[in-house]
């Protein structure tokens, strides 16, 4: 279950921001240990506080240390592979949207054209007065795709 939704906004009160800081710090850290845990992998969080003259560092020193070498020492086409900064992430995010977009509007097209096509065989006759010619080239693929599928159904039927 998640909780309320919480309106992120700079916290005037000192002592409920510092409680809230120390609160979502140690959430951070165990989120942290859980996804080292979890997925076997080596992982590290350094926090710098304003209320702490040294960085906060999970697990510790060395084990950031070592993670840092670790990281180091792989190769630079190896690090960058699937790194991002954030207008490269929103970039992606914009292609992506744009690729759903165009699917959901080629989907609306289909379905608008199959409402088309069922009305004008309830009707009995194409009204073609008020249709483009888009329109009737794509009640006309549509008509021949129906029709292909239903000689595939007969033939699969016959076998």
């Amino acid at each position: 279950m998640t909780g309320k939704k919480v309106k992120l906004a700079f916290i005037l009160n000192d002592s409920a921001r510092k409680a809230t800081y120390n609160r979502r710090k140690k959430g951070l850290l165990k989120k942290v240990n859980e996804l080292s845990t979890l997925c076997g992998i080596e992982a590290c969080a350094i926090v710098y506080s304003p209320y702490e003259h040294q960085p906060e560092v999970w697990p510790s020193p060395s084990g950031v240390q070592r993670v840092f070498a670790k990281f180091n020492n792989i190769p630079e086409s190896e690090k960058s592979k699937k790194m991002v900064n954030q207008e490269a992430f929103l970039n992606q995010r914009i292609l992506k949207s744009g690729k759903q977009a165009k699917n959901l509007r080629r989907e609306n097209r289909k379905l608008e054209i199959t409402l088309l096509m069922f009305h004008c065989l309830s009707v009995g006759n194409i009204l073609h007065n008020n249709m483009s010619t888009i329109d009737l080239n794509d009640l006309a693929w549509l008509i021949d795709q129906n029709l292909k599928e239903i000689d595939r159904k007969i033939e699969t039927l016959e076998n």
